[in-house]
């Protein structure tokens, strides 16, 4: 399919700024809040990601203004779920600067609910994807840890850094778990990788016309005279060559240099973790964007047999 730049950095953007939000809330919700200026700021970056992310999501729509009434169609669609889920979880993060700003009680629970509803929202993003039949590299089981451990990933390093930045020491934890979601994102796209290249499409023009598999089929005349809608976005096509050297940028940003990053964090307990940790955050978060560009320009709808 066409990457849409829109729905990138929509994906890429919010899941960090969800991870954040993540973190954050399970900080809280365990009674290991930090101070309140440090915690504002990482709050603060969280609010921004996801905002810009939800705000640009909606320039890929045919007409913007009318993306609310996806909101009531939350029983079937995993859109508008994830729309609710997204606003919902402005409240316990509005919630929680109360508390960091005036004192308002309840902290814990309004960090408890913020993790809820930020887990709640990356998964249904994950899941407007991987609902999609016609899109056989979407229905692939890891398209939900992806996206899941991305969020994770790319929401730590974001939050320790702005944490880091802003005054708080964040110990030697973080650099161990950048480690370690770094090698697990290294595996999980490298097998969900391996399907895509290997797999192939559950039909084919034989069966979508209801002829036998061994009768040759030759399509002598374009089904259309000019390009159109489903043409531009459903029949991209990404050179196997150019795939894999993209691939192998995606890993040595997201996985590779964080990991390397994250080492005098885990290591160094005394060293000062900011730059360390916020070379890291751009290293992956860039690395999440060439990720999310594949996953969309991989994908082959089954509305190409057509053509």
């Amino acid at each position: 399919m066409h990457p849409s730049f829109s729905v990138v950095f929509f994906t890429a953007c919010s899941g960090a700024g969800y991870g954040i939000w993540l973190w954050l809330g399970l900080l809280v919700a365990a009674g290991q809040s930090p101070r309140p200026l440090p915690a504002l700021v990482a709050l603060g970056l969280g609010f921004v990601l996801v905002t810009a992310g939800l705000l640009s999501s909606t320039a890929h729509l045919g007409k913007p203004l009318r993306a609310w009434r996806a909101f009531s169609q939350w029983r079937t669609s995993w859109l508008s779920r994830e729309g609710i889920a997204a606003l919902l979880a402005y409240l316990p993060m509005l919630w929680l600067a109360c508390a960091w700003c005036c004192g308002l009680g309840g902290a814990r629970i309004a960090g408890a609910l913020l993790v809820v509803l930020s887990l709640a929202t990356v998964v249904c993003t994950a899941m407007i994807y991987a609902s999609l039949k016609p899109i056989p590299a979407w229905r692939h089981p890891l398209v939900l840890p992806v996206y899941l451990v991305f969020a994770l990933h790319t929401g730590l390093l974001a939050g320790a850094a702005a944490l880091a930045l802003a005054g708080h020491a964040v110990g030697t934890l973080p650099g161990l778990l950048v480690i370690v979601f770094a090698f697990a994102l290294w595996r999980l796209k490298r097998i969900s990788w391996r399907a895509v290249d290997v797999g192939a499409l559950p039909v084919t023009r034989n069966s979508a016309l209801g002829l036998p598999a061994d009768r040759t089929i030759h399509v002598f005349e374009r089904p259309h005279t000019e390009a159109n809608y489903l043409l531009k976005e459903m029949g991209f096509v990404l050179a196997r060559k150019h795939a894999r050297t993209l691939r192998a940028v995606a890993v040595l940003l997201f996985a590779v240099a964080p990991a390397l990053l994250a080492l005098p964090v885990w290591l160094l307990p005394h060293a000062w973790a900011a730059p360390w940790l916020l070379g890291a955050a751009l290293s992956a978060l860039v690395g999440a964007f060439v990720e999310r560009w594949l996953f969309f320009a991989q994908a082959r709808h089954l509305v190409t047999l057509y053509y």
